[in-house]
């Protein structure tokens, strides 16, 4: 029997905000050339345009991507059924099919002179695929302790290119909240950091941005993802000679209650603004939240904790 819609529902409907946002195909480059622009005079800038070098790889991965069975389509209904991550990072980083794209990613990778970056390369490309299964597991897992912090970026982007990927490939996709705020619906993955919208009828809404296959999801805004308190909550920012305190592009939403905190890109003050390279651009903040004692639970597959 069809559902009959009242008016104040209807209305309701029509003003809800999408959940999910979907990364553009093109992800990967704009992620390089937001990275070659913050490069400039930044303390960090050799780093910066490493990781801006491995996004250009992965987005021409993603681009031509190696010839793989699809993924079982039976069972990524089954779990939109039960409302379960269809792309589920702890369940796929154990199959091999991702492996695929490291293999890819290893070949069109133009390592730069830089003996650290050959010698980590060197590495995964001489490990076998157990070895490179259990330093995917631990990745996904956020036991990032267990793999060699200087792997860390060369395998982050084999798994975001290889999610992203399926992501982006199938159709009809049906995903509903996850078992916590901060957790990705498609593949169940911690957030990286959070996106206040600014245009049309989504202006001032807060997204989240998945850390492996950067899809993104709605989720209220003055509310600590983490422990879901509202009481408390305060915001710090870098100082910026071109931003007052309350118009900075980035900001940390720090709670008190479980001690956490995520940064958040507000839009309407850099258009410009994306996640990954908004983290990696702004690692004095985490040092500055850490020593002032709050703990940082979004990871970045670009970088392992304690490298900052």
């Amino acid at each position: 029997m069809a559902t009959i819609l009242e008016p104040g529902q209807i209305e309701a409907a029509a003003s809800s905000p999408p959940f999910l946002y979907l990364p553009p195909h093109n992800l990967f480059s704009l992620r390089a050339m937001r990275l070659e622009h913050l490069a400039e005079g930044h303390a960090l800038a050799d780093y910066l345009l490493l990781i801006a070098g491995v996004c250009r790889t992965q987005q021409r991965v993603l681009d031509d991507p190696p010839l793989s069975e699809p993924l079982d389509r039976q069972r990524i209904d089954l779990c939109q059924q039960h409302g379960l991550p269809p792309f589920a990072a702890d369940s796929l980083a154990r199959e091999d099919d991702w492996q695929l794209y490291l293999d890819a990613f290893l070949q069109h990778y133009a390592v730069p002179e830089q003996p650290a970056v050959a010698d980590a390369v060197a590495t995964i490309r001489a490990a076998n695929s157990g070895q490179r299964r259990a330093w995917a597991v631990a990745l996904v897992s956020g036991q990032f302790s267990m793999v060699p912090a200087a792997l860390v970026p060369f395998l982050g982007a084999a798994l975001q290119t290889a999610w992203s990927h399926w992501l982006l490939s199938t159709p009809d996709l049906k995903l509903t909240p996850g078992d916590s705020l901060s957790q990705c619906p498609a593949c169940g993955s911690p957030a990286m950091a959070g996106v206040i919208r600014h245009r049309g009828k989504h202006n001032g809404l807060r997204y989240l941005a998945c850390s492996l296959c950067a899809c993104e999801w709605h989720v209220v805004r003055v509310k600590c993802v983490y422990c879901e308190q509202s009481k408390g909550l305060e915001y710090l920012s870098l100082e910026d000679e071109r931003h007052a305190a309350n118009q900075a592009p980035l900001r940390a939403e720090m709670c008190p209650g479980c001690n956490s905190y995520l940064k958040l890109l507000y839009l309407e003050n850099d258009a410009d603004a994306e996640p990954l390279s908004a983290d990696l651009s702004s690692l004095l903040l985490d040092m500055r939240l850490a020593q002032d004692g709050y703990q940082r639970l979004a990871p970045n597959l670009m970088l392992a904790p304690g490298d900052e």
